[in-house]
């Protein structure tokens, strides 16, 4: 049975061939939905790689993550060289794809001729779950995706901590979802300076 069905597919697929290009990445992006609603790993976003025209995939204003110039270079370089190994990572906003890790694979493949020419001025996207396309969610999982790699600037860190906040997100909570742990949380409290900050916690009185 899983011959047969993989045989007829095939048959039915060589009409892609007759196709103009975006109609056939169009149709080729559409297989691949119809095929992620019915896998077993439909929860996970990898499971789905779409190619999506690179002017409606658009950087965040909130990446702590900064590249030198000469790894910048070197990420073109590996992308040009041994082609797009991952994906961006982004949430999708109306008619827009907002980058929520992947800033610097988005830029180099925007800005890079040859690879611009080679991938017909699309990219590799997968989307974040719905349920976590809050802006405050996908700050938090860009965080947890540059901390994984042991990449994120002090400053930029300490801006996004104080903001998440002052949105109303607990300690606890930030925390939680920046996978720090709560001397961290203290120290970019401290570093921001804002005494908003330390409304809510408690002064021991020793020094009286």
């Amino acid at each position: 049975m899983p011959d047969s069905l993989v045989s007829r597919a095939e048959q039915l697929f060589e009409e892609l061939d007759s196709l103009p290009l975006h109609e056939k990445i169009d149709a080729i992006n559409g297989i691949r939905r119809s095929l992620h609603a019915r896998s077993p790993f439909a929860g996970e976003p990898v499971d789905f790689v779409e190619w999506v025209p690179g002017g409606l995939v658009e950087g965040n204003d909130y990446n702590p993550n900064s590249v030198a110039p000469p790894e910048l270079k070197l990420l073109e370089h590996s992308i040009d060289t041994d082609g797009f190994t991952q994906p961006i990572v982004s949430h999708l906003e109306v008619d827009r794809r907002v980058v929520v890790d992947g800033f610097h694979r988005q830029r180099v493949g925007r800005r890079s001729e040859s690879i611009k020419a080679r991938l017909h001025g699309y990219l590799p996207v997968v989307t974040v779950r719905s349920e976590r396309g809050a802006r405050e969610d996908r700050i938090a999982a860009t965080i947890r995706h540059n901390r994984a790699r042991g990449i994120h600037g002090v400053r930029p860190m300490t801006e996004i901590v104080a903001a998440l906040l002052l949105a109303g997100w607990s300690e606890a909570l930030v925390a939680q979802r920046l996978g720090m742990d709560a001397d961290e949380i203290l120290r970019f409290k401290q570093v921001a300076g804002l005494p908003e900050l330390f409304k809510d916690r408690a002064y021991s009185r020793a020094w009286e």
